[in-house]
């Protein structure tokens, strides 16, 4: 089976690891010049920390991840608000790890170890599925025939686009953007601590990475439309409304010339009721992204991307049947992560007043013994039995 996956970002990667494995032969086209760099911190464990262990990376992903100790909350002054330990949200067993999104992607992208046909800065510019094949025009004008086309091209997904219509017949905003950078020999420094300050409409979040470099996190609330495509407008509009917050702002605002990368896009969700059509279908957030608030977005575009390897194998070649069961397996797992998400946008970035009093009064109560567990609960369990892979 020929497979175009759209998208060399975590999903796109780990399906074409199973596919060819499985004996298929899958094909990466990504826009990008190259594997991305930046984004954001991600805590990573669950089913996707499975799937990881499963392809073989979880040391790699231990040798660049970090382990940290504390998140700590602080006021306008700096002074401590509240203090937990990350750990104490997924449990003693070690079976997680906080890492680049960045570094994620390339290890997923690394146990390809070269052996799938990888075309970067290319995208598809025009599909057509004829019920027996797909023909794919790509931008740069080539044209070729697969079996599959899979989209695994994020928030933005060309391949939904162009499948399913507009995005904004799916995209649920969330009143939010979230802007990540980073910054080399920034002080100060809290080795394997999160310090977040947050006010009324917004949270800035500090931590310190390997070789001197350190990541900030910046969530906003903002409903009007802001271009994706002007990082000047983009930082303007953070320079604007952070103007007159504590804590380390200033000193953040203008390390932001400096950073060595810059991400910026909206806090949305991705909701369709079916994430196929004929021979298209989608993975990751192109197919139900729950967005940043979720906390496990890449962990669950793995998941996605196993079980419809496993499907498309139990299913004998028969893509209908599998894409079906793909989607009946993993809806309920993402539509429930999805409604969780949207439930914890106070402690992103609160509303008013009040919320910002809820926030660090649970803040300080996750800090106490088993209480984590209580106030957060079944979203941070994965109801899901990954399928066995069978052997090619």
């Amino acid at each position: 089976m020929r497979a175009l996956i759209v998208g060399a970002g975590i999903a796109g990667p780990t399906l074409a690891y199973w596919l060819h494995r499985l004996g298929h032969q899958p094909t990466l086209v990504e826009s990008a010049p190259e594997l991305r760099r930046g984004g954001y911190l991600l805590d990573f464990w669950g089913a996707g920390f499975d799937v990881a262990e499963r392809m073989g990376i979880v040391p790699e992903l231990r040798r660049s991840g970090y382990h940290l100790l504390e998140a700590r909350a602080v006021g306008r002054d700096g002074r401590p608000i509240a203090s937990f330990e990350p750990s104490a949200f997924v449990g003693s067993g070690g079976r997680y790890v906080t890492i680049a999104r960045s570094d994620l992607a390339s290890a997923v992208y690394g146990a390809l170890d070269g052996c799938v046909e990888t075309i970067f800065g290319d995208t598809v510019e025009a599909i057509d599925d004829d019920a027996d094949h797909v023909s794919v025009t790509f931008r740069r004008g080539t044209r070729r025939s697969f079996d599959l086309v899979v989209g695994a091209d994020g928030l933005h997904s060309r391949v939904r686009l162009l499948a399913f219509g507009a995005q904004e017949r799916f995209e649920n905003h969330l009143g939010m953007v979230v802007a990540a950078f980073d910054v080399a020999d920034y002080r100060p420094r809290d080795e394997l601590v999160a310090v977040m300050h947050a006010d009324v409409g917004f949270q800035l979040l500090r931590i310190s990475l390997h070789d001197d470099v350190t990541l900030f996190l910046v969530t906003l609330r903002e409903s009007s439309t802001v271009p994706l495509d002007s990082p000047d407008a983009q930082q303007a509009l953070l320079r604007r409304r952070l103007a007159h917050a504590g804590w380390e702002t200033p000193a953040i605002l203008d390390a932001i010339g400096q950073a060595r990368t810059f991400y910026f896009d909206r806090v949305s969700q991705i909701r369709m009721p079916s994430w196929s059509r004929g021979r298209v279908v989608l993975i990751g957030d192109a197919a139900a992204c729950p967005s940043l608030l979720a906390g496990q977005g890449s962990a669950l575009a793995m998941v996605e991307a196993y079980v419809l390897a496993a499907d498309l194998a139990h299913a004998d070649g028969d893509h209908i049947t599998a894409f079906a069961r793909y989607h009946a397996r993993l809806a309920p797992l993402l539509r429930s992560k999805q409604d969780a998400a949207k439930r914890l946008g106070l402690a992103f970035a609160p509303r008013d007043r009040v919320q910002l009093a809820v926030r660090n009064t649970m803040f300080r109560l996750l800090g106490l013994p088993h209480i984590p567990n209580l106030v957060m609960g079944r979203s941070l369990r994965d109801a899901v039995e990954l399928p066995a892979m069978p052997v090619a």
